[in-house]
């Protein structure tokens, strides 16, 4: 662990300490930007934790040009071998020592109000708010798409019925809520955020701060078959085994929610990794789990002819997104 103290930083101490956590693999062509969007937030009081997850040159070597005088501290926190994602985040959660921890992935970025916008929320809510999550845009090959937060409070229901909250890095959790509802599931190759979602939800509210001040890079190349795989074979199951009979104590009704929404995300999985017969068996197999999950309906349309069908949607989408942002 290598840490850098800026004893001359301009903190306010009257400011609650924000840990930021940033997991970090082998891309080092984001990371400074990523590092460079925390370092310019409006707010002072920012510890970061850089973990760097085993990749094969250390990362600290590549942010030599970075400027973290800013910030109250930074720690370099280095795997020996990849461990995965949400190893990272939990060493960086232990290491911190922040009334809020915010996580930052290394190919995402923030608006610089970000931080002063959370931490302004959770200064003004009622004590059982323990996680504030923002809007966020998503720039990848098939358009960009804007997501507007508006679910608060106690979001169990919103979450067995498939509401997205986005993802790590919109979120910012109180470190009394992450006590209280435990570290994020390393067994998960996938999906660790909203997993974790579930269970801050049983011991805390969800508050929004509805402007866009997440901004995530979509369509980052990667393994996608390998990582449509790891949520058919590890993922899913073991969210299911986590979480169904909690569903099922919300009646029936919200455990087929459930389930629809869950089989609806691996079937999309399945999509993007070509997968097309998959799909289609983890689309109907959501229609027969809730015939009334409407999200579902365009994606059961379109998986009935394949390939050709999909691709036709895309295009359609792609224009669509365009058009919006034309107006945007």
């Amino acid at each position: 662990m290598k840490k850098i103290m800026n004893t001359g930083s301009s903190t306010n101490q009257s400011q609650p300490l924000v840990s930021v956590v940033i997991p970090t693999y082998n891309r080092s062509e984001h990371l400074p930007d990523a590092v460079e969007s925390v370092v310019e937030q409006t707010y002072d009081s920012i510890e970061l934790f850089i973990v760097d997850d085993g990749s094969p040159k250390p990362v600290a070597k590549t942010l030599t040009d970075s400027d973290l005088d800013r910030l109250d501290s930074v720690t370099f926190i280095r795997h020996n071998e990849n461990r995965g994602a949400n190893v990272a985040r939990n060493n960086g959660i232990r290491a911190s020592k922040g009334k809020y921890v915010a996580f930052l992935d290394d190919d995402d970025r923030w608006h610089e109000t970000k931080i002063s916008r959370q931490v302004e929320t959770f200064e003004s809510s009622a004590p059982e708010v323990g996680v504030v999550y923002t809007g966020k845009r998503t720039d990848s090959p098939s358009g960009t798409m804007v997501t507007a937060p508006t679910a608060e409070g106690n979001v169990i229901k919103e979450l067995l019925k498939g509401t997205n909250f986005g993802q790590f890095s919109s979120i910012m959790v109180a470190a009394d809520a992450i006590d209280a509802a435990g570290l994020p599931d390393e067994r998960f190759p996938a999906w660790q955020d909203r997993e974790w979602f579930f269970r801050l939800a049983k011991h805390c509210h969800f508050k929004p701060v509805q402007e866009t001040l997440t901004f995530r890079q979509g369509g980052v190349p990667g393994n996608i078959t390998s990582n449509f795989e790891a949520k058919r074979d590890v993922a899913y199951p073991l969210f299911i085994d986590k979480h169904y009979d909690f569903a099922r104590e919300h009646g029936l009704y919200l455990a087929r929610m459930f389930l629809a929404s869950m089989r609806r995300n691996l079937a999309r999985s399945a999509v993007r990794a070509g997968r097309y017969r998959e799909a289609r068996k983890y689309f109907v197999w959501s229609f027969l789990a809730n015939p009334l999950f409407r999200p579902l309906h365009p994606h059961l349309v379109a998986s009935l002819g394949g390939k050709w069908t999909y691709e036709s949607a895309s295009l359609l989408r792609k224009s669509v997104n365009k058009l919006r942002a034309s107006f945007t």
